[in-house]
């Protein structure tokens, strides 16, 4: 639904909350009082209200109700820069051993040819670290409906080998140009030891310094109390640091501000003991490697 001129997406039906379509590539700059009056009086039942800061505007500047969120983020001044004082050995090393490999990256429109390369790599395999991969299975339509998104202030980057498209990134600007979000970043897990995936993000710090953009994004950099793990890893060690975002909720019912106090809006995975949800990150990782033999052959 549009409200006050923004896109708004409304989850839940026990407890409603709403928050700006696309979040993590638009954000309220200044003066959310007006989104807020207009929500509280667009005639849907909408109890909470929930939007962040981005970076790097890190100290909390409203009284809203509000929680620590975080993204992993680089600070960028040049490639160079990136390349010799941000990133660890084993980056570098693995950049360049795509390039041994084979590996060519380059920016690519957004057609047919590329829809029907990412539904290549979507369709290669049903699972995905250790869990369903929610995209196998698409047909293209669907594959084209999913990436037309933000097509004005979004680049295509692909990774080839030969003509294969092997891997590919969505890089996709706010609206004030100072930030990028790697908003799809995915690579064929047959070719993982050629690297496409580092040199994916060696190209994308590359077009982000060339057009001085300041910050690139790669969604969060830890999530709740789960564990590190292999993407984890990967952010670290490719440069990714992680920056505490304010984000605040906003009770716009009074079942919003009852459910505020009680911790309602975190769901129920966010409430449950790490511990717990480690072991059970582990079991389905084992039932799903027994029942789709086929993903963990590929994987190898």
């Amino acid at each position: 639904m549009k409200v006050a001129g923004k896109d708004i997406r409304i989850a839940g039906q026990f407890l409603r909350i709403a928050r700006l379509e696309g979040e993590g590539y638009l954000f309220l700059e200044d003066h959310p009082e007006g989104l807020i009056d207009a929500l509280r009086e667009c005639g849907r039942r909408i109890d909470v209200f929930t939007f962040t800061q981005k970076v790097p505007d890190i100290r909390p500047k409203y009284d809203y109700p509000m929680e620590w969120d975080n993204c992993a983020a680089i600070q960028l001044s040049t490639f160079d820069h990136w390349w010799t004082q941000q990133i660890r050995a084993e980056a570098r090393n693995r950049a360049r051993q795509a390039g041994k490999h084979g590996v060519v990256t380059r920016e690519v429109p957004f057609d047919a040819a590329l829809v029907k390369g990412i539904w290549g790599i979507y369709n290669e395999t049903p699972i995905r670290g250790g869990r369903r991969f929610p995209h196998y299975g698409e047909d293209l339509q669907t594959v084209y409906e999913e990436e037309a998104t933000y097509l004005d202030r979004s680049c295509f980057i692909g990774a080839f080998l030969g003509e294969a498209l092997i891997g590919f990134v969505k890089l996709t600007a706010d609206d004030t140009g100072t930030q990028a979000n790697l908003m799809n970043i995915l690579s064929m897990i047959k070719h993982r030891d050629k690297a496409p995936t580092n040199a994916l993000i060696a190209h994308s710090v590359r077009f982000c310094a060339d057009h001085k953009i300041a910050y690139l994004v790669y969604q969060r950099f830890s999530y709740g109390g789960k564990r590190a793990d292999g993407i984890a890893k990967f952010k670290e060690v490719n440069g990714f640091q992680k920056f505490d975002l304010p984000r605040y909720y906003v009770p716009l019912t009074d079942f919003g501000r009852l459910a505020l106090r009680l911790g309602l809006h975190h769901g129920w995975k966010d409430r449950m003991p790490e511990n717990l949800a480690t072991r059970l990150r582990d079991l389905r990782s084992m039932w799903y490697s027994r029942r789709f033999p086929v993903a963990r052959e590929a994987a190898r």
